[in-house]
């Protein structure tokens, strides 16, 4: 049995659950909050999320992507996230890596915006949304001849933009600049696993700045 702990409004949870829907793998949701953290502290002391419990495999597995590529091993299905050609697998690690910094440089916006006034730093957040749009230049030039990252399929690198791009755009956004950028974006929305991912946090978007 397999039990994926985290918090609908991550970034980083939407990744994995659109994985484990796309290959309609069978498991358990648990959501954190005031009354299921402490028993997932116990389990796992650094308290970062999502964490997957494999109780048949008696494993916890930590890491978006790497629970990504333990699904693949162990509980494969329609979608192979990387692909075994080990050269097309480095590119989708390390785009997947790309867009993960997306979603972390991006939270120094969105951690500023609920900062109280006096305890803001500008200087910070415009170093921020600098780096993203140099990113976001990268991903638009790789986006020229494909509808996917990496490869004719979707892979990791998708999984992982999927998230970044839908909340970053909305803290740092494309202003029109980068349509490629734009016309992807809509097609993960359109992505049937991603999208239930979206929707089943739906209830919850105020609590997240960003949102």
């Amino acid at each position: 049995m397999l039990t994926l702990y985290g918090h609908p409004i991550s970034s980083y949870t939407w990744k994995v659950l659109a994985a484990l829907y796309e290959n309609d793998t069978p498991f358990e949701f648990v959501t954190l909050d005031q009354n299921t953290y402490p028993d997932f502290l116990a389990k796992w002391p650094l308290g970062t999320f999502p964490v997957l419990l494999d109780s048949d495999r008696k494993r916890m597995v930590t890491e978006t992507s790497v629970i990504i590529e333990y699904l693949d091993a162990y509980y494969p299905g329609r979608t192979r996230f990387v692909p075994a050609d080990f050269d097309t697998a480095l590119e989708v690690r390390r785009w997947d890596r790309l867009f993960d910094t997306v979603g972390t440089t991006m939270t120094k916006v969105v951690m500023d915006n609920v900062r109280p006034e006096g305890q803001r730093d500008p200087i910070g957040v415009e170093a921020a949304k600098v780096a993203v749009r140099k990113i976001y230049t990268v991903i638009e030039t790789q986006l020229a001849d494909r509808d996917f990252i990496v490869g004719d399929s979707l892979t990791l690198a998708d999984a992982s933009a999927a998230p970044s791009l839908w909340y970053g755009t909305r803290n740092i956004p494309l202003d029109g600049a980068f349509p490629r950028i734009a016309a992807y974006l809509d097609r993960l929305k359109a992505w049937p696993a991603f999208a239930r991912a979206v929707k089943g946090s739906e209830p919850l978007f105020h609590m997240y700045p960003g949102a």
